[in-house]
């Protein structure tokens, strides 16, 4: 999947709709924020400063300042496609955070989807 589109569109313009998804099932803003922190290590000025940069998906996550190594224990289907049978690291990385958006949505405990 080498140079899909998504690679080079700007976090500020897709964590607008992750928040959103998780407002209307119910969840909070705090809650994508803390599941972005477990996954990428960001604190919340980090994330302030990469969204307002307009970092592209690619380096987001390049420059993430500690990817959780539990993230692996992320699986499940994603837009039809087995989240641990990606090949590309960084669509799998894309897709991590995906499905912890869409546990969050489905109202799953804060607890489970960051697999404490």
């Amino acid at each position: 999947m080498a140079g899909h589109r998504i690679f080079t569109t700007s976090f500020a313009s897709i964590y607008p709709l992750l928040v959103a998804k998780a407002e209307r099932k119910g969840r909070t803003r705090a809650e994508v924020d803390e599941i972005i922190a477990w996954l990428t290590g960001y604190d919340a000025a980090g994330l302030a400063r990469t969204i307002a940069a307009k970092t592209d998906y690619q380096h987001f996550f390049a420059e993430a300042p500690a990817l959780h190594p539990a993230r692996a224990q992320i699986k499940g289907v994603i837009c039809g496609v087995r989240i641990e049978e990606l090949e590309d690291p960084l669509m799998r990385e894309i897709r991590y955070l995906d499905k912890l958006i869409d546990e969050l949505a489905k109202g799953r405990p804060m607890a489970k989807i960051l697999r404490a």
